[in-house]
């Protein structure tokens, strides 16, 4: 049996790999406490699960749903961008629910993405948008993230031999792993870059509702023209914490999110219907859980930060997003780093190369993690010695 060469020539995904070496710990009985993955730890808002088990008795959703979901789900989706983001858009064609921001994510790469066509991906960055660019046969050309560009891409640096093979440009904020944030003026400029280059813009805003200290995230599609040239990305995973339930969203260009639903069309049945009501519960009632959970997370956030920056991992204080970016010490990379933590006093961060080579001299700490673990493993980290800094001073 010969595995296809799309596959060989894939890595092991990130997580999968740490999840493994945290496995091993924990089988010789080391107890693990993980800042790794992103999975919220509180529980789905009580009113949307009991919408759920309603929809769950009902024989009607026990059947194979359509694979571009109810009428009456598009229709919330929609209500909510105009009530948050204050964006119109038609729910027949201009939203699709998708099994998961991930299934939409890795997907529309070919509905776009001939063999040889390149995408522009940042580094670092969510490891699928190259992913699903590889998968279509298309090439990631990897735009730095800077922390003197506020982790912003400078597009204008692009060479013009790349734009005329660019057919997809991704970008993702509030932003993971880093945690930066973009304004309207950014994707203006994004907007008319990618008028003048031909290029879909695919942003992936699911941090959106995840933000701190007053702050509110702008949408991709308030930038005047979005839905002329693009898509936005979105999912109930973070606001309602409901990454188990596998349901999102994507919203723009009518032509893109028309490709991507024939796609779907072809590859699976939908989402489970009764899931689709519990979205429809999420996205219409009562929205208080949001700064409820935004709370937790701050506090956790001014935590991390203080403890890091006390044992000289250099921090700047995210304004949203569920993720720390904090620059190792000296004498470490990410994956030294990474695994003294992990060795010396039992704590799991994810390594900044994991996310491409701009990440490089960063690691990352996730917010969701239940407050008896958080406080252990702050408690385990301020006792972390700098072995590698104190080895080199001598």
């Amino acid at each position: 049996m010969r595995v296809a060469r799309r596959i060989e020539q894939l890595k092991p995904y990130l997580f999968v790999e740490i999840n493994k070496k945290i496995a091993e710990k924990k089988a010789k009985g080391e107890e693990i406490v993980s800042f790794a993955i992103g999975d919220p730890d509180i529980p789905t808002p009580s009113r949307i699960v009991e919408r759920l088990c309603q929809a769950a008795r009902d024989p009607a959703n026990h059947r194979y749903p359509e694979s571009e979901g109810l009428p009456e789900l598009h229709q919330a989706i929609a209500e909510w961008y105009k009530r948050r983001f204050n964006v119109i858009l038609d729910p027949a064609t201009e939203v699709l629910p998708l099994i998961g921001s991930k299934e939409g994510i890795g997907h529309i790469a070919f509905c776009f993405i001939d063999p040889g066509d390149i995408a522009l991906v940042p580094d670092p960055a969510y490891p699928v948008y190259s992913i699903g660019t590889q998968l279509a046969g298309g090439r990631p050309y990897y735009m730095s993230l800077k922390a003197e560009n506020g982790f912003l891409p400078n597009l204008t640096s692009v060479r013009d031999f790349i734009l005329k093979q660019t057919r997809v440009l991704w970008l993702n904020y509030p932003n993971n792993p880093t945690g930066a944030v973009a304004e309207l003026d950014f994707f203006n400029k994004v907007v008319e870059f990618a008028r003048q280059n031909n290029i879909l813009v695919c942003h992936d805003g699911p941090y959106s509702e995840v933000a701190f200290d007053g702050y509110q995230p702008v949408s991709f599609m308030q930038a005047d023209g979005a839905r002329e040239i693009g898509v936005e990305f979105h999912s109930l995973s973070k606001s309602y914490n409901m990454t188990g339930w596998r349901i999102g969203m994507v919203v723009g260009n009518a032509a893109a999110v028309g490709a991507l639903r024939t796609l779907k069309s072809n590859l699976d049945s939908g989402i489970p219907q009764a899931i689709q009501y519990m979205a429809i519960e999420a996205l219409n009632g009562p929205q208080d859980c949001v700064p409820e959970h935004n709370a937790i997370y701050q506090r956790r956030r001014d935590l991390i930060v203080e403890v890091l920056n006390r044992i000289g991992l250099e921090v700047t204080v995210p304004k949203a997003s569920l993720y720390v970016w904090a620059k190792v010490p000296e004498g470490y990379n990410s994956v030294d780093l990474t695994t003294d933590l992990l060795e010396q006093v039992g704590v799991a961060v994810t390594p900044g190369v994991g996310y491409g080579q701009s990440g490089e001299g960063y690691v990352r700490l996730s917010l969701t993690i239940p407050d008896a673990s958080l406080v252990k493993g702050l408690s385990r980290l301020s006792g972390w010695r700098n072995t590698r800094r104190l080895t080199l001073k001598k």
